[in-house]
C-alpha cells in the first residue's frame, strides 16, 4: 500500500514524498483510514513505529477538507507527556503546515507565560502542548475549546503515569461536544487506567494494536553485563566507550547527580559529551537536544527525560548505566536506537540494586536474557537467588504443624461393652434420698436446645 491510496490531498502527498516517506508503516496503514472517517480511535504500537505521522496526516486532511466550527477556537489540540516529545511532534507538524494557511503553536511549561498568552491570542489552528501548562491557560480564559474538532493524546499511558488525569479531564470537558473526534495513542492497551480513561474520552472507538508492549525490537541487539558496584559500572562504561564503534550514544542514569558526574568525567577524558537533566530550564534543554540531534556531540548522558518521542536517527548505541524502575521505560530507552530501519545496540549494566528491575524486565518482555563478560572486568556479583516470601514460609510451617497435630490426635478406638447378663439380672441402683412426688408434679422448667 502507498500513501496515495489513502486519498490524501495532493499537497500532503507532495510533502510526504519530499520528506522521503515511501510505504506507510503498520500503524499508519491501519490508523490513518480510521482517523480520516472521523471515528474515535485508541491505538498502540511500539516506539519508532511512525505513529506521529499516523495522526498528523489525518489532522491536516481534516482541516483542508472541512470548514471550521468556529472562527477563533483551535481546531486541533495535540497533547504529549513531556516537553521533549511535544517539541518533536511540533517540528514534524511544521513540515506539513509550512506554505499553508494553518498556524501551529507550541505551549510548554517552563517557558514565558505572557508570551504564550500573546501567541494564543493569534487564534492558532493547531496547539501542541503539555497538559499542565495548557490547562493553566484554559482556566484563565486565554483560549476556548468550544470549536475543537480533533483532540489527540500521544503516549496517553505516560501522561496518566505522570499524574495528568485531572488536567486531561478538564480539557475533555472544555471541548465536550458531539462533533469532536478523539485519537488516543498508548504504548500498550493493557494499561488499566488508559482503558478507564478511554471510556470517559472516546465514543465507540476503533481499537488497533500493532504488536504487544513486550514485542521484541528485531533491529536492536540487547546485551547485559553484571556489575559489582558503581566503580565497576564506570570501568565497564569506559571499556565500551573505547571498544565499541558508535555514531552517537545515549547513556541513561537513574539520578541527576550521576548524570552530571558522568558527563563531567567523560568530558575530562576528551569525549564530546553533553548532559540533560530535569533541573535545567526549558531553554537549556532545547539547546542541548538541538545540538545533540545536529551531531555536535557524540554522547548524551540523561535520565528518562530523553527516553520517549525523540527521533534521533544517528544514535547507534544506548547504555543503561542504571536500569529503569518501570519496565516500559526500558523499551522506550532502547527504542532511541535502531530507528528508521537502522541497526542498534543496547547495553545494560546490572548491579545488585538493578536486579529486581532486571527480573521485571524479563517478565515484561517474556524473555530470558544471558549475561556477557568483559575480559579483565568480570563481576563477582551474579544475581540474587529467589527467596521464599514470609507468607509462603509461614504457610508451609503451619501446614507441617497441622499435619503433625493430626497425626498425634488420631481417634482412639471405642471401648466395646459386652453384656453377659440380662437386664433383669443386673443389680438395682438405689438413690440415697427419696424423691418427693410433689416436686415432680410442680416441675415447669423448659428444655433448652
Amino acid at each position: 500500500m502507498l500513501f496515495s491510496d489513502f486519498g490524501l490531498d495532493k499537497r500532503l502527498l507532495s510533502t510526504v514524498e519530499h520528506l522521503g516517506f515511501q510505504a506507510p508503516t503498520d500503524i499508519q496503514h491501519q490508523a490513518i483510514p480510521v482517523a480520516m472517517t472521523g471515528q474515535d480511535l485508541i491505538a498502540s504500537s511500539k516506539t519508532g513505529s511512525g505513529k506521529t505521522l499516523a495522526f498528523i496526516l489525518p489532522a491536516m486532511q481534516r482541516l483542508i477538507k472541512n470548514r471550521a466550527l468556529t472562527k477563533r477556537d483551535p481546531r486541533v489540540v495535540i497533547l504529549t507527556p513531556t516537553r521533549e516529545l511535544a517539541k518533536q511532534v511540533f517540528t514534524q507538524l511544521r513540515l506539513f503546515t509550512a506554505g499553508t494557511q494553518f498556524k501551529a503553536v507550541l505551549i510548554l511549561g517552563g517557558e514565558n507565560f505572557n508570551d504564550q498568552v500573546k501567541t494564543l491570542e493569534k487564534d492558532p489552528h493547531f496547539i501542541v502542548a503539555t497538559p499542565g501548562r495548557l490547562t493553566d491557560h484554559l482556566k484563565q480564559g486565554h483560549f476556548y475549546l468550544h470549536g475543537l474538532e480533533l483532540l489527540i493524546l500521544d503516549e496517553a499511558d505516560r501522561m496518566l503515569d505522570l499524574g495528568f488525569a485531572k488536567e486531561l479531564s478538564l480539557i475533555n470537558k472544555a471541548a465536550d461536544h458531539r462533533k469532536r473526534q478523539t485519537l488516543l495513542f498508548s504504548a500498550t492497551l493493557d494499561h488499566a487506567q488508559v482503558n478507564d480513561f478511554a471510556l470517559e474520552l472516546l465514543t465507540k472507538p476503533k481499537r488497533i494494536a500493532i504488536g504487544a508492549a513486550h514485542t521484541e525490537h528485531k533491529d536492536i541487539t540487547k546485551r547485559f553485563y553484571f556489575a559489582d558496584d558503581l566503580e565497576h559500572k564506570e570501568a565497564l562504561l569506559h571499556h565500551f566507550l573505547t571498544d565499541e564503534k558508535y555514531q552517537q550514544m545515549i547513556i541513561f542514569t537513574a539520578t541527576r547527580s550521576d548524570t552530571e558526574r558522568l558527563a563531567n568525567d567523560l568530558s575530562k577524558k576528551g569525549l564530546s559529551t553533553v548532559a540533560l537533566s530535569g533541573d535545567l530550564n526549558q531553554s537549556q534543554r532545547n539547546q542541548i537536544m538541538e545540538s545533540f540531534s545536529k551531531g555536535q556531540h557524540k554522547i548524551l548522558v540523561t535520565t528518562d527525560l530523553a527516553s520517549r518521542g525523540l527521533d534521533l536517527v544517528n544514535v547507534s548505541h544506548v547504555i543503561n548505566f542504571d536500569l529503569p524502575k518501570h519496565c516500559e521505560e526500558f523499551v522506550h530507552r532502547i527504542g532511541r536506537t535502531g530507528r528508521a530501519g537502522n541497526k542498534g545496540d543496547s547495553i545494560s549494566l546490572v548491579g545488585p540494586k538493578d536486579w529486581t528491575s532486571f527480573k521485571n524486565i524479563e517478565s515484561f518482555l517474556q524473555m530470558n536474557f544471558d549475561f556477557s563478560d568483559v575480559e579483565g572486568l568480570k563481576a563477582k556479583f551474579s544475581g540474587i537467588k529467589a527467596q521464599e516470601s514470609k507468607t509462603k514460609k509461614a504457610t508451609v510451617s503451619n501446614t507441617k504443624k497441622i499435619k503433625a497435630k493430626a497425626k498425634n490426635q488420631q481417634k482412639k478406638p471405642m471401648r466395646k461393652v459386652v453384656f453377659t447378663q440380662d437386664a433383669g439380672d443386673l443389680p438395682v441402683m438405689r438413690r440415697k434420698q427419696k424423691l418427693d412426688p410433689n416436686l415432680i408434679d410442680k416441675d415447669t422448667n423448659e428444655e433448652v436446645d
